[in-house]
């Protein structure tokens, strides 16, 4: 069973494995369910917590 993917928005500042800092605001690719999951900000993989950022209604996705 395949993962599917989502975009959701950035809550808070969180740090990318690359060592770069994403900000609120940030568009991510969200793959996973649950209290944490995969984000992906160009290839750079964000852990996040459920808190940490907001899923992306389709009909807001369009930015």
């Amino acid at each position: 069973m395949a993962l599917s993917r989502r975009i959701g928005t950035l809550l808070v500042a969180v740090p990318g494995l690359s060592g770069i800092v994403y900000p609120e605001g940030t568009r991510v690719t969200i793959q996973g369910t649950g209290g944490s999951v995969d984000g992906f900000v160009d290839g750079d993989w964000l852990p996040l917590a459920w808190w940490e950022f907001a899923d992306v209604r389709p009909e807001d996705g369009t930015g």
